[in-house]
């Protein structure tokens, strides 16, 4: 039995009969991937979508935070078929109140490609809005990332009145192997070690408490900041099990008074290798209490992550930084070596709260 949404994106009128949406099924993660694939190599040659996060947001546990449509051929009845792979995919995920997060792919070869696009991006405001009613705001902020090279994304986006609101810097740094024993220690006074586990391997919970703690305090101050709480946290480690790699997981330490207070926190992931670089690590989140800033902290952990990377014979560590960084993050990992490889966008706009379509009085 094929589900369709219950309150669908509007088709193009030049695309009526010809192409429908449906929810996404299993058989779909594939098509999916080689459609985001393909759109990434427009400006990443060697770079390849995630099947397996894909399908995780597309199926899986993570599907369930979304709400998300394919456009497939319609059958002579105006059905959706599965004969045929999708031709684009949209998914919008109620990531938190007031945000909502926009993913989107479209085929170059998708007959009325823009005029598709903007039929999907219109369903986007309408999702949003659900979204900001069942969270009990007015707004919802409609969040959607681009490359800085990809030129038909930003395009796509500006044309259906989204804004270009930040960059992103990604950066990488080469992993000597003689790091593992010569980095220096932390200054006096402070520590690192990574989060304490169980025997099962799971994490003691109050150094993953400790940890969100850090991240929220040092991120307060930043672009587009907005209070995660823990359940929040926790549901999204929940919902991705296998990615929540503990041992990748660090927790800085500061004395004060004869006792160790939590000053920092480091949550990284193991990156494959590629054709063209070995394996790596990537920080995903890097925070440091505001009360402890100007401790070395921050380059503590940095330390920690690349010693941690040379033990396991790893060849480099990425992360992401805003450009315009209130704390100057990215001074700091440009003197400890990081250098720049690409740049992201971000792109928001806006969808205002509206009554349940489920209320309204029928048509005709």
């Amino acid at each position: 039995m094929l589900l369709v949404d219950h309150f669908p994106p509007t088709m193009p009128a030049e695309l009526a009969g010809r192409l429908t949406t449906r929810i996404p099924l299993e058989s779909d993660v594939v098509p999916v991937a080689a459609l985001a694939t393909a759109a990434l190599r427009r400006h990443t040659p060697d770079a390849s979508a995630d099947e397996d996060a894909l399908r995780s947001r597309m199926v899986g546990l993570k599907s369930w935070a979304r709400r998300q449509v394919v456009v497939v051929p319609a059958a002579a009845d105006g059905s959706p078929t599965l004969e045929e792979a999708p031709l684009a995919w949209i998914a919008l995920e109620d990531r938190a109140t007031g945000r909502t997060n926009v993913q989107f792919v479209v085929s170059p070869d998708a007959p009325a490609r823009t005029a598709l696009a903007t039929s999907l991006l219109d369903w986007a405001v309408e999702v949003g809005g659900s979204f900001a009613r069942a969270r009990g705001v007015e707004t919802t902020q409609l969040n959607a990332d681009a490359n800085e090279l990809d030129a038909d994304r930003a395009a796509l986006l500006g044309g259906n009145g989204y804004e270009m609101v930040r960059t992103w810097l990604h950066m990488r740094r080469p992993v000597d192997p003689a790091e593992a024993t010569s980095l220096p220690a932390p200054r006096e006074g402070t520590r690192v070690r990574q989060v304490h586990r169980h025997p099962s391997g799971l994490p003691v919970a109050q150094d993953v408490r400790s940890v969100h703690r850090m991240l929220e305090e040092s991120f307060a101050d930043h672009f587009n900041s907005y209070r995660e709480s823990f359940a929040e946290f926790a549901q999204r480690l929940i919902e991705n099990p296998e990615e929540a790699t503990w041992d990748h997981w660090w927790l800085a330490e500061i004395e004060r008074d004869g006792q160790w207070l939590p000053a920092g926190g480091l949550v990284a992931a193991p990156m494959p290798a590629t054709p063209t670089r070995g394996e790596g690590t990537y920080l995903e989140y890097l925070g440091v209490h505001r009360s402890a800033r100007g401790h070395g902290i921050a380059k503590s952990l940095l330390r920690a992550s690349l010693r941690d990377a040379a033990e396991r014979g790893r060849t480099h560590v990425d992360l992401e930084v805003d450009d315009d960084s209130p704390t100057g993050a990215d001074g700091i990992y440009r003197a400890m070596g990081w250098e720049t490889y690409e740049r992201t966008q971000s792109w928001h706009s806006t969808a205002a709260s509206h009554p349940s379509r489920l209320l309204e009085p029928p048509q005709g």
